[in-house]
């Protein structure tokens, strides 16, 4: 009886462990030997699809996707002569590629013509030569304003002077007699009047000579000794006293102050800064007076 309380206990202890014993088996179950495999519910890859609906297994691959290779015939040696874009690839039915790449370069020029732009550009001036041509014997940068460049004139006298006078001896076809000692400024402004204001006003006359009363002289306006410097002083005006045409007839303000020359006249106004001539203030009776002073309140005509 002393093995009794040993023998309940291990008794116990055995049902325990039968109570806790599992229904079935921990370890996993063998794959059965015919499963289909699971398929991925991630989309199929595009090399490979299989159509159901079809019964044997259609394949599309990413190939067809690919332009078909071009075709024997358009096929060439030479690499350089191949379209060097995906535009110029595709070239219609009959195009062979060398033939669209040698229509893409340029045609060579015809020799007739290379040789004829040869000689030419031998044979025309230089740009330097031809400006140092049409400035020979003229002046103020004009060809068409011809005379001499003088020396600085300076005067003791102040408001008289002249930094870079001209001596000009014609103007458009147009001589000035005696030439005339002037600044480029007046030059520029006789021109102006001669081919918009005198020209136009003697229509079918052609005058080829201006009668010159005055040019640059250091005096007060008028001579009138309280009066300022004269712009006669300074270069700025010419004093016009007559006209001769190409027929010789020659027409002067003091005897012939007629419709055409008052026409002349007038067409100065605003292409010199003052204009004054017969019946402006009874100093200018015999000739024309124009020079390029110009005043606040605009061109002063007389």
């Amino acid at each position: 009886m002393r093995w009794a309380p040993a023998l309940a206990l291990m008794a116990l202890a055995a049902g325990v462990a039968l109570a806790e014993a599992p229904a079935t088996s921990v370890r996993p179950l063998p794959r059965p030997p015919a499963a289909a495999p699971v398929p991925d519910p991630v989309t199929p890859d595009a090399a490979t699809v299989t159509l159901p609906a079809v019964k044997a297994t259609t394949t599309v691959s990413s190939a067809t996707q690919r332009p078909a290779p071009r075709p024997s015939s358009l096929q060439t040696a030479d690499p350089a002569a191949q379209p060097a874009n995906d535009a110029a690839q595709a070239l219609p039915l009959g195009i062979t590629a060398p033939a669209v790449a040698a229509s893409l370069r340029p045609k060579p020029r015809p020799k007739d013509l290379v040789s004829l732009a040869s000689a030419s550009a031998a044979a025309a001036p230089t740009a330097k030569s031809s400006k140092k041509s049409s400035r020979k014997g003229s002046v103020c940068g004009d060809p068409d304003i011809r005379g001499e460049e003088l020396a600085a004139i300076k005067s003791k006298t102040k408001g008289c002077g002249l930094a870079e006078p001209v001596k000009i001896t014609m103007i458009d076809d147009v001589a000035l007699n005696p030439a005339a000692t002037i600044s480029c400024g007046t030059a520029d402004a006789l021109k102006q009047w001669i081919e918009l204001g005198m020209a136009p006003a003697f229509g079918n006359r052609k005058v080829v000579e201006l009668k010159v009363a005055a040019s640059y002289i250091c005096r007060t306006r008028n001579n009138v000794k309280s009066a300022r410097v004269s712009e006669h002083g300074r270069g700025n005006a010419i004093d016009i006293a007559g006209f001769v045409m190409s027929d010789g007839t020659t027409w002067t303000i003091a005897q012939d102050y007629n419709k055409t020359i008052r026409k002349a006249h007038k067409a100065a106004c605003g292409i010199f800064g003052t204009t004054l001539g017969p019946g402006s203030d009874g100093y200018h009776e015999d000739h024309l007076h124009f020079d390029i002073a110009y005043y606040a309140n605009g061109s002063y005509c007389r």
